[in-house]
């Protein structure tokens, strides 16, 4: 099994030779999509440099549906080559390249109608059990009433006649972006974290203003560097136009954002075995198991304030608790939430699309001389959009490269299947109980491991995380010493999911946690604390926002308190 880790000295070895290094590519962007193109680059023997200005999947690769699927509704727009690739990389996350972090979940979809319906949806869902991924997940059955509602007794029985039931694939977002990011390091990219771009270097090239790479500047040491590249990738989603900006001519396509929103209830509050699809009002909302919490969402709403911090409204979770509840018996209630998160989706505005720009059904890739920028897609064609950006790079670069990122097992499903006896065992001899084992497996995999060796160091660490006991004190160090996790928030959002997964949303396991942090950052008591106060500010705000009806009033709100690497 190769390995890699992300810590202060690691970034601070980066940072030192980034001025020196000549790089072939520069991604631009953290995200699950800049954490592809680093990857396949680096497989095919590219010198890669991948910078972020937050933390790994700080913006809309933490904040997504978690799901990985074909899309039911582009069947319903009969676009069947997009859904046959979506389910061909579905197979990949299952079956190669992450099954530790992905698993299969059922769903319901509930019929109102006895004939008509059932053909139609059933027709459909036939086509996604045997188009591009078939054999990765059980496939589609039909169910009377009377069974439905032994599976979800929860459901409102006169809204529904029957029903479907299909499966799609769960994952974290934020914890696969983070293990990407660190296969592409352990690949030999250059990886770096709160580093923002605030120029593009651009220079004449045989008479044509070209990009030859970044200024930059370290927000943790306020350090400025220049990091150059012979191509530079922008992968900043819906940043994307402004990295754009900064090169030389017109973009071929702008980016809008759209905003979502989730929910976490628990699990008691829905009486239900079996995730659950209900149609809205003008979408779809998944009901699905997360956990001892049911996530539901999204939404789908432009929203126009600031990029950084989108923040979700009243209205928005009005329509969610609405649209489920009319499926539900017993219904649900603001005082039921524990979490809320909001993501900003990039759609391209395909009627600005040029003959500057290789256009997908879903992403767009603008070429402007030095500068790719990709934009669009979806979380679960990430690997595709980024193989459409490397092949764009080898051409630009004149090189001949073959992409190997089918076959590219993420680094805690390297020697997965050997590696479960070895870490049941040792943890076994550690007292770890068997809950706790299956649940660093499903997270870590293979790595899991590397946790046990930093408990054998230090036993405290094997216990919970006060107000968050699923969790150990050990995932709190491993994310400084291995995941790059600098700040706070970084953990209690992103490295685990206690913002979204406690009542509390992580104020009670905030001090703790920073505890743990400070000991190998180094921190101060006054950072420290600073820390601590610096999220219980941010938890305040966010709540604060939820009460506000509009965009522009929750927004006002939720900007008083920023990222600490965007102060």
């Amino acid at each position: 099994m190769f390995t890699s880790q992300l810590n202060p000295a690691t970034r601070a070895d980066v940072l030192a030779r980034v001025d020196a290094t000549s790089y072939d590519v520069l991604v631009i962007g953290g995200g699950v999509t800049g954490a592809g193109v680093a990857l396949d680059a680096a497989t095919r023997g590219l010198r890669v440099c991948l910078v972020e200005k937050r933390d790994w999947a700080a913006g809309t690769s933490s904040r997504s549906g978690k799901l990985i699927h074909g899309g039911l509704r582009y069947l319903e727009q009969l676009d069947f080559g997009l859904v046959r690739e979506a389910l061909k990389e579905r197979r990949l996350f299952l079956k190669r390249l992450c099954p530790h972090l992905a698993r299969p979940i059922q769903f319901i979809y509930p019929l109102r109608h006895r004939v008509w319906e059932r053909a139609y949806m059933g027709s459909g869902l036939a086509l996604y059990d045997t188009m591009g991924g078939a054999g990765a997940v059980p496939m589609h059955g039909h169910l009377g009433e009377r069974k439905i509602l032994d599976l979800a007794p929860g459901l409102e029985p006169g809204e529904l006649v029957g029903g479907l039931t299909f499966y799609d694939v769960q994952i974290d977002d934020a914890r696969h972006t983070c293990e990407l990011i660190r296969t592409a390091a352990a690949k030999g990219a250059d990886v770096l974290s709160a580093v923002a771009v605030e120029s593009l270097v651009v220079e004449d090239v045989d008479g044509v203003a070209t990009v030859c790479g970044a200024e930059v500047r370290d927000a943790e040491s306020g350090a400025r560097h220049t990091i150059r590249a012979r191509v530079v990738v922008n992968a900043t989603g819906v940043w994307s136009d402004s990295i754009r900006s900064m090169a030389p001519g017109a973009p071929s396509f702008r980016v809008r954002a759209s905003k979502g929103i989730h929910l976490t209830v628990p699990l008691e509050k829905i009486d239900s075995s079996i995730s659950i699809f209900v149609r809205a009002e003008d979408s779809v909302i998944f009901v699905r198991t997360w956990g001892d919490h049911w996530l539901i969402g999204t939404t789908d709403t432009t929203w126009s304030e600031g990029l950084d911090h989108p923040a979700a409204t009243s209205e928005d979770i009005d329509y969610l608790l609405r649209n489920v509840n009319r499926v539900l018996r017993r219904k649900l209630t603001a005082d039921d939430i524990d979490g809320v998160y909001s993501g900003l989706r990039p759609l391209v505005t395909q009627e600005a699309v040029t003959t500057n720009s290789k256009l997908s059904r879903e992403h767009a890739l603008d070429l402007a001389p030095g500068l790719i920028t990709i934009a669009g897609g979806k979380y679960t064609t990430y690997r595709v959009m980024a193989e459409d950006v490397v092949d764009a790079v080898s051409e630009a670069l004149g090189v001949t490269t073959t992409c190997l990122t089918t076959k590219v097992r993420m680094l805690g499903a390297q020697g997965l299947g050997s590696a479960r006896t070895g870490i049941r065992a040792a943890a076994a001899r550690m007292g770890l109980g068997e809950s706790h084992v299956e649940h660093l497996l499903r997270r870590y995999g293979a790595l899991t491991g590397e946790l046990l060796g930093l408990i054998q160091e230090d036993a405290t660490l094997a216990q919970p995380i006060p107000g968050a006991e699923k969790y150990l004190r050990v995932e709190a160090r491993y994310a400084v010493t291995h995941e790059g996790a600098l700040h706070l928030d970084d953990v209690i959002t992103r490295r685990t999911r206690i913002a979204i997964e406690t009542h509390h949303r992580g104020l009670e396991s905030a001090p703790a946690i920073a505890r743990i942090m400070a000991d190998f950052l180094g921190w101060s008591a006054e950072q420290e604390a600073a820390e601590v106060e610096h999220y219980r500010e941010r938890v305040r705000v966010e709540r604060l926002a939820e009460k506000e009806s509009t965009d522009a009033a929750a927004a006002a709100i939720r900007e008083e308190v920023r990222d600490l690497r965007l102060a």
